[in-house]
């Protein structure tokens, strides 16, 4: 699968549950399909999918079901970072023998590493593996776009980074400028900036996974040069989905889930506690929105 470089949209599954909070695999399975159906260039398991909530068991589940069911049709990248070096070698090695394609791992963020501590982290990691490496530079953990270039330079399998932190559109052009002969440049943050980040020489975009078929029309329609079809596409599909996701901490979970309940891909929107609640009005917005964007 890694013939070719890596590029276009990557959604990040989410992880579906029961009511009683067990992983639903009939519907992670028919999400797969569903995002595999749109058109999208590969698929994720990462922080949108509630990975840090998944026991190790439920990990390698996750990861199990997702290779299995891709069957190789795409790329698999699946993260594997951790708080400490030796947790983030164990799942990289296990992500890499249960098939994942490429890992994404961001910098140790519970207690702030320095950048010889960085340096040291993903040297390690990628010494343990031999599939390409993603970056994941995010507000929490940030990756300036120099140390991002060591990375690639020292690091056999860095060969991507997913940029999201702040100021996420100035950040991927001091990326791309910086480590773009070393690094090859995704975008992230729910994929709120991909016209903007593809501007600035981003090639692909790892969103939520509720509306692949809307991120794949604006990534067509771009890189057949028709940006005004693009924006269309993303000014009427993901940017109200997008409003309404980031009105607080950790709602978007909900969103996406209960998105793809009405769409009839999951069974529930169930998001695994902690999980901050979403206001009954917020809920009757969202699903008028809803109803107007896919007639459900």
């Amino acid at each position: 699968m890694q013939a070719e470089p890596m590029r276009g949209v990557y959604p990040i599954l989410v992880t579906p549950f029961h009511e009683d909070g067990a992983i639903d695999e009939e519907s992670l399975r028919r999400l797969i399909d569903f995002d595999l159906a749109a058109g999208v260039h590969g698929l994720g398991v990462a922080l949108g999918s509630e990975v840090f909530k998944l026991t190790e068991a439920e990990r390698d589940r996750v990861t199990r079901i997702v290779v299995e069911q891709v069957n190789g049709r795409v790329p698999v990248v699946i993260n594997s970072g951790a708080a400490g070096t030796d947790l983030a070698v164990h799942y990289s090695r296990a992500a890499q023998e249960k098939g994942a394609d490429a890992l994404m791992i961001m910098p140790p963020a519970f207690m702030a590493a320095t950048a010889d501590e960085v340096r040291d982290y993903f040297a390690a990691i990628s010494r343990a593996v031999s599939i390409p490496i993603f970056l994941q530079d995010t507000p929490s953990a940030v990756i300036g776009a120099g140390l991002a270039r060591q990375l690639a330079q020292e690091c056999e399998w860095v060969r991507y980074i997913k940029v999201e932190s702040q100021p996420i559109t100035a950040k991927v052009a001091e990326m791309v400028a910086a480590a773009g002969d070393r690094l090859t440049v995704f975008g992230g943050a729910g994929g709120g900036y991909f016209i903007e980040e593809m501007r600035r020489g981003s090639v692909g975009t790892m969103p939520f996974c509720s509306q692949p078929e809307a991120f794949v029309g604006v990534w067509n329609a771009f890189q057949a040069g028709d940006e005004a079809t693009a924006r269309a596409i993303f000014d009427r599909t993901i940017m109200p989905i997008n409003r309404v996701a980031a009105q607080g901490s950790g709602i978007f979970y909900t969103v996406h889930k209960e998105l793809l309940r009405r769409r009839g891909v999951l069974r529930t929107n169930k998001v695994r506690s902690p999980a901050p609640p979403v206001e009954a009005q917020t809920m009757r917005e969202l699903g008028e929105l809803i109803e107007q964007l896919y007639a459900v």
